[in-house]
């Protein structure tokens, strides 16, 4: 398509009043608050990667791939023309595309291929430039990435495996995986019956051979009933062995080259993440290999579990940016009422109380990583990790929809039509609230990493206690937090205020310990004065609105 000479004059009037074509973004350089962030977390070795990944990725070219892959939705073909079962999943080329760049750009492998300080800030930045243009890629992404914790709990698997999930070389075919050039793998955990209480989970397990435990060999029979990147070359699955339940690692195809007889069901008609494959699969004595100790298949999973939370809240983080990016566009170049929309008080207010929001969201997710860099060697870190995952996976996720929903609005009729990446970026934004775990989930387990590990409360107070002294909204909502987690008796009722006012001081204390000055106030008094709604646009007078959105 050639937006760039389109026909102005009309029969019947002449194209006025109307944003030009955005063109080329470079989602590196023309993001300050990346940059600041990821040096300040201990990833600017990284810059050169990261410059050249948000050229390639901010380009037209890109976005127009984005587009048809959700467009043009992945198809199941369970079946080949002889009627023989193959449970192949048919993607858009623009799908496999954007596929192959990511994994080309190791935007499931960057931290664990570059292993020094900073390597999951620098993995989270790729990270948050990708999902700015697709997010249905992200889904095998998160979960290859976040995969690799959890094949140390077995050295065999872990040497067959890791090389593969490793590697930058995308391969598409569908054969076994000692015949492919690289590998993905993806989980199967909920079930009908039970969702995000795993532990009602009813598929079984029953050893191959009278050999049991770690390593050995069983086959799982029951269902799973939301599959995501089902095209995956390998799956971690829970299920119930006489022990308990357990992790498997099931591939696609076993080791005597016939495929696992696992089943595609069918795929789901989703709301979003349109371009990616979610599905329903029927297990019927599929061959899976036990990964980690048996009767502890939860704690076996949970390290890819975390890892795809906090690919969540980066995500959010990103949608949030992307939306902020193109409603700038519009309002620097739509007029109303004689005056640009961004020249009005009330919309620069709006927009940059949306500023304020996106670089917070980004700034929690990027310390968040550099704590998960930190936590094999320091045990506040450890702390700050295990806790803070929770609460912006909580959090930033939370507050995507919202402020997607505000700039959408902001675009008026124009954003509400296909056209505009505006309504893919709506239907994307409730997703990473839902997957791994609702809100809900998520404050139980900030609960839940405050009882089970006496240094996590200390570790997060140490955190912000850094930055006291410097507004005084937020020394007082410090102190608030700390009386109310010392006094407090019905604690789970209030666990969702507790986790959101967590959430607000970590990114407050962000602001005041880097120093930005036009941000601090703006961002306290807001977030953590007496009177906020949540609403964006309710920044006081006093705020200086041309600092924030000039910096955007």
């Amino acid at each position: 398509m050639n937006y760039l000479r389109p026909i102005k004059q009309l029969p019947t009037h002449e194209v006025e009043n109307m944003p030009p074509y955005m063109g080329n973004q470079d989602l590196w350089k023309n993001d300050k608050n990346l940059r600041d962030a990821v040096n300040r977390e201990g990833a600017g070795w990284a810059e050169k990667n990261l410059s050249a990944f948000g050229h390639l990725m901010g380009c037209t070219e890109m976005f127009d791939h984005a587009e048809k892959a959700n467009k043009n939705p992945p198809e199941l073909k369970a079946f080949d023309q002889y009627g023989n079962r193959i449970n192949y999943v048919d993607y858009h080329p623009s799908y496999h595309h954007l596929l192959g760049v990511a994994i080309k750009n190791e935007i499931p492998s960057f931290a664990w291929n570059h292993k020094k300080e900073g390597s999951q800030v620098a993995h989270m930045a790729l990270t948050y430039m990708f999902n700015q243009v697709e997010g249905g890629v992200m889904c095998p992404m998160a979960m290859t990435y976040s995969v690799i914790p959890a094949l140390k709990h077995n050295p065999d698997l872990e040497a067959q495996w890791l090389p593969k999930v490793l590697s930058n070389q995308y391969d598409e075919r569908d054969i076994p995986i000692d015949q492919k050039l690289g590998g993905t793998i993806g989980m199967f955990m909920t079930e009908k019956q039970g969702g995000s209480d795993v532990r009602a989970n009813s598929t079984r397990a029953k050893p191959v051979s009278s050999s049991v435990g770690n390593g050995s060999e069983y086959l799982l029979t029951g269902h799973k009933y939301f599959c995501s990147a089902p095209m995956c070359d390998a799956f971690l699955v829970l299920a119930n062995t006489n022990v308990g339940l357990s992790c498997f690692l099931v591939p696609r195809w076993k080791p005597n080259g016939e495929r696992n007889s696992f089943f595609i069901q069918r795929l789901k008609d989703k709301l979003g993440n349109r371009s990616n494959a979610s599905s329903e699969i029927e297990l019927d004595n599929t061959l899976g290999t036990m990964i980690g100790e048996e009767g502890k298949g939860i704690k076996t999973i949970l390290d890819m579990v975390i890892g795809n939370r906090i690919y969540c809240a980066v995500s959010s983080a990103s949608l949030m940016r992307q939306a902020v990016v193109q409603v700038l566009h519009h309002v620097s170049h739509r007029s109303a009422f004689q005056r640009r929309l961004i020249d009005q008080p009330l919309m620069r207010n709006v927009v940059a109380d949306m500023v304020l929001e996106s670089e917070a969201a980004l700034n929690l997710s990027l310390r968040v990583a550099r704590a998960v860099d930190n936590q094999n060697s320091n045990e506040d870190e450890r702390s700050f990790a295990r806790i803070s995952t929770a609460i912006s996976k909580y959090w930033v996720t939370k507050r995507a929809p919202y402020l997607v929903f505000e700039a959408l609005e902001c675009h008026g009729g124009p954003g509400y039509i296909e056209e505009s990446v505006m309504p893919r970026l709506y239907r994307e934004a409730p997703l990473n609230s839902i997957w791994e775990g609702s809100g809900n989930v998520m404050c139980l387990d900030v609960l839940r990493a405050l009882q089970r590990d006496k240094n996590a409360l200390p570790a997060l107070f140490k955190e912000l206690d850094l930055a006291r002294g410097a507004d005084r909204n937020f020394d007082v909502s410090l102190a608030n937090l700390k009386s109310k987690l010392e006094f407090s008796k019905g604690i789970e009722t209030e666990a969702r205020l507790i986790t959101e006012k967590m959430a607000c001081l970590i990114q407050a204390s962000i602001f005041i310990r880097s120093g930005q000055e036009e941000k601090i106030s703006a961002f306290c008094y807001s977030r953590l004065g007496s009177t906020w709604s949540g609403a964006f646009g309710t920044l006081s007078e006093g705020t200086n609105f041309d600092e924030i959105i000039d910096n955007f």
